[in-house]
């Protein structure tokens, strides 16, 4: 799939070139943002929804949405009708029958009875044709999230991935995937016509580092300007450093900024040591003895710059990208 994607580089563009077209009045947005709403964002006051809304006003964005994993209690918090404010849920959906693995989709301008219907297809139905049919007959915006991302609870099968993007209008480019898996999903944007967003997928408050341009005086008009390619983005790619930047910036929410006593036992982002660093920092000991807590707090940021965490982690995402690419250009052949 290694050339496929060349007519898509154009799309991607730098911040400097990103600030002459907002000058044009060209919009953006990050359009995948978690707050405290969902379970694996950790209980600190600068990730609940009333902050980074207040955060993402500051930085000048012009639609602003939260896409918590499967419920829209943060727009509960904020209210449904704020400035700029456009609601949103990221949606699991795994059908047994179709994809085999879980699939996460952003869905946007949706409202409570859309956000519980569509939650019942995804939960009782495992149906995702009959979700995504559910999507288009409410005219609802939505996303294939994180293509090459799989849930580490179910066997991966990155071979039905092309099919599966077949049904979306957009795919996403994701700040915390490496390089490797979002230029293959260029490159399935590319074989299949589907746009492009760039998103941060944050998950500790660093919204906007990239996001997505297109020209609209409403979001709606903005996401059809998406879907029909006319938008450019500002991506920025997994790396050794993002990662070590990224670990200290979560032992700083787990020892200092979280609140002890919120019961978080199923926090998993799927990275081993920062599910590691979670469950030690709840246990009773460290709770009960701030010098112990500090000294803990201490010992993982000297690991964490060491960068055998973060040089582990992205080896064995390159490796099983390798693969993903391989199975993919087999299943292509047939």
């Amino acid at each position: 799939m290694g050339e496929r994607h060349r007519n898509y580089e154009k799309k991607l563009i730098a911040p400097e070139q990103a600030a002459e077209f907002m000058e044009e009045g060209w919009k953006r947005a990050d359009l995948h943002v978690h707050t405290t709403c969902s379970f694996d964002v950790l209980p600190a006051k600068d990730l609940n929804p009333e902050s980074l809304y207040e955060k993402a006003l500051e930085m000048g964005m012009d639609y602003i949405t939260f896409t918590d994993h499967n419920t829209v209690e943060a727009y509960e918090i904020l209210g449904w009708d704020r400035e700029k404010l456009v609601s949103g849920a990221e949606i699991s959906i795994y059908d047994p029958e179709l994809a085999g693995h879980t699939l996460h989709i952003n869905v946007f301008e949706l409202d409570r009875e859309e956000f519980s219907e569509l939650m019942e297809i995804a939960k009782i139905e495992q149906n995702l044709k009959s979700f995504i049919g559910y999507l288009k007959r409410h005219n609802l915006p939505f996303i294939y999230n994180h293509p090459f991302w799989f849930d580490f609870h179910r066997q991966p099968n990155p071979s039905e991935v092309p099919k599966l993007a077949k049904l979306f209008p957009v795919l996403e480019y994701n700040m915390h995937e490496l390089k490797q898996k979002n230029e293959l999903t260029i490159a399935l944007a590319e074989m299949f016509g589907k746009s492009i967003v760039a998103t941060t997928d944050t998950h500790s408050g660093k919204l906007g580092q990239v996001y997505t341009l297109a020209k609209g005086n409403s979001f709606r008009e903005y996401f059809r300007n998406i879907e029909k390619g006319r938008n450019y983005i500002v991506p920025e790619d997994l790396t050794r450093e993002l990662l070590i930047e990224e670990m200290n910036t979560w032992i700083d929410l787990i020892f200092e900024k979280s609140q002890k006593n919120r019961d978080i036992k199923n926090y998993l982002t799927g990275i081993k040591s920062l599910d590691t660093m979670v469950k030690i920092s709840r246990s009773t000991l460290l709770n009960y003895s701030p010098k112990l807590n500090k000294t803990a707090m201490n010992l993982f940021y000297m690991i964490s710059n060491t960068g055998l965490p973060a040089s582990f982690y992205i080896h064995s995402e390159k490796s099983f990208a390798k693969e993903i690419e391989k199975n993919i250009e087999i299943e292509s052949q047939k």
